[in-house]
């Protein structure tokens, strides 16, 4: 069996744009978002683990909600918004609060769950900008960690959420 060239795969065209910036690519139907950020965007921030959805590691925010990107296929983020890790960092390269309180609360060992992590935790700090240990530790459920035993990710983003008050204040 031969392999297909260019000229004899169906592309489709698509437009998104990836932390206020926008995009046009073509992309094969069946490929994976996660796949069209890595590999046609070369945005390498966000991590493909399992594949299934069940690690996190590829959470990204999509038209603001968390989606694992390793279970949307790049034709369905057409004219989406996305936010990667990538995006987190300031207009002068400063750390953003969840990055910040990852480093400081040694929030990371491996590093390869944490963009998965902070995506998830940015999401969640949205919607919940004062939450306690128990409700951090229920929005990172769904994201897996072999290496820290998730204390130090608590603190990181119990840290984030202080420090997002105190700016907003």
């Amino acid at each position: 069996m031969t392999e297909k060239t260019a000229e004899q795969k169906r592309l489709e065209t698509i437009s998104l744009k990836v932390n206020n910036k926008q995009y046009t690519v073509d992309v094969e139907p069946r490929m994976l978002l996660s796949d069209v950020l890595r590999d046609e965007l070369r945005l390498t921030g966000t991590h493909v683990g399992c594949e299934h959805g069940v690690c996190g590691a590829c959470t990204i925010i999509m038209d603001g909600r968390p989606v694992r990107s390793c279970l949307v296929f790049g034709v369905q983020a057409n004219e989406a918004e996305i936010a990667t890790v990538e995006g987190l960092e300031g207009e002068n390269g400063e750390l953003h609060p969840v990055q910040q309180g990852f480093w400081e609360k040694h929030g990371l060992q491996c590093g390869f769950c944490t963009p998965g992590m902070m995506m998830t935790a940015c999401s969640f700090l949205e919607q919940n900008p004062d939450p306690t240990r128990e409700e951090i530790r229920e929005a990172i459920s769904g994201n897996l960690c072999r290496c820290t035993g998730y204390q130090g990710i608590v603190d990181a983003v119990e840290f984030a959420a202080k420090e997002m008050r105190e700016r907003t204040e």
